[in-house]
């Protein structure tokens, strides 16, 4: 069995909304992730509707301070960015990072904050699927050869040369985050599906069709990562911890937790139990598991989850 592997999520959105927006905290926390053996450091992304820092940037202070963890949008809006920009900032990113980036992507919840934010950078919001499929595209050509032209529904490229190119060949892998119907369908073309959820059982389900999906494509059969975004609020005390993943999540996403409860996979409970839900997502067909802890004390749950999850999990 190949290994497990695991990331941990950069409280950015936490650090702008508890008003110490200072990246220095987050930067030490990633190098203390590296050195605690996590495999990955990720950073969400939001304009307006969760304000928080600009991932790639930050992502580039923590390439710059890491040697060997692999670094992670979890999961950046392609939709928000025009693709020549995007493929050129990600290029150099990889670039800082000598390979290790990771871009997950994801197409946009319908909310009342994120079309707020589409209108705000100018984006039509309905159709912001077809600019990400188009803008992935783009991107691939542009990372892989020089002359590039493209005519699609949504941009037009006539004979463009990306330099520098990223330092993978062909560019970071993309991982398409979401549990939708047009994720689910676009997953088997891309590198890894990484939902948040709604649940391990669903994950279950919908992981064996989509690696289907890319087997009946001609690609390999292990081409897509089966991989899974997932909040831990971890506490001896079972009470406490729900009780702090719900406040958690009525922050962060200015909703009642059980509707976010319905739609991503949390945890909340001592460590033991963590252990045990985790492997079900492992048995499911899980191989990266981005882990993101919820409120109280992020580097105290982060350095709990290295000693005593990590090596119960990764044995495989």
């Amino acid at each position: 069995m190949s290994s497990i592997e695991f990331g941990v999520l950069l409280p950015t959105r936490e650090a702008v909304m508890s008003g110490r927006p200072e990246t220095a905290p987050m930067l030490a926390m990633a190098e203390r992730a590296e050195a605690a053996g996590f495999d990955s450091v990720w950073i969400g992304d939001s304009l307006t509707a969760r304000p928080r820092h600009e991932p790639l940037t930050l992502l580039a202070a923590v390439a710059a301070r890491t040697r060997r963890v692999r670094l992670g949008t979890g999961v950046l809006l392609p939709a928000l960015r025009h693709p020549v920009v995007l493929a050129h900032v990600v290029g150099t990113l990889d670039r800082v990072a000598e390979g290790r980036v990771i871009l997950g992507v994801g197409i946009a919840a319908d909310t009342p904050a994120i079309r707020k934010e589409f209108a705000a950078a100018g984006v039509p919001f309905e159709r912001r699927v077809g600019r990400v499929l188009e803008t992935l595209e783009i991107c691939r050509a542009l990372w892989t050869r020089d002359g590039v032209s493209f005519g699609g529904k949504h941009f037009a490229l006539d004979n463009v040369t990306m330099e520098p190119k990223p330092h993978r060949p062909g560019g970071p892998p993309i991982w398409i985050g979401g549990s939708g119907p047009t994720a689910l369908r676009e997953a088997a073309r891309f590198d890894a599906w990484f939902p948040t959820g709604p649940s391990v059982e669903f994950f279950a389900e919908h992981l064996p069709r989509v690696q289907a999906a890319a087997r009946a494509a001609g690609r390999a059969p292990d081409a897509v990562t089966g991989a899974a975004y997932v909040t831990l609020a971890l506490d001896p005390s079972p009470a406490a911890a729900e009780q702090r993943l719900h406040g958690f999540l009525e922050t962060y996403y200015a909703a009642p937790a059980r509707a976010i409860l319905a739609r991503q996979a949390c945890y909340a409970g001592p460590i033991e139990g963590g252990v045990d839900w985790l492997q079900r997502w492992i048995d499911a067909g899980a191989r990266h598991i981005a882990l993101r802890f919820a409120g109280g004390d992020q580097l105290a749950q982060m350095d709990e989850a290295a000693a005593r999850l990590l090596p119960r999990l990764k044995r495989g």
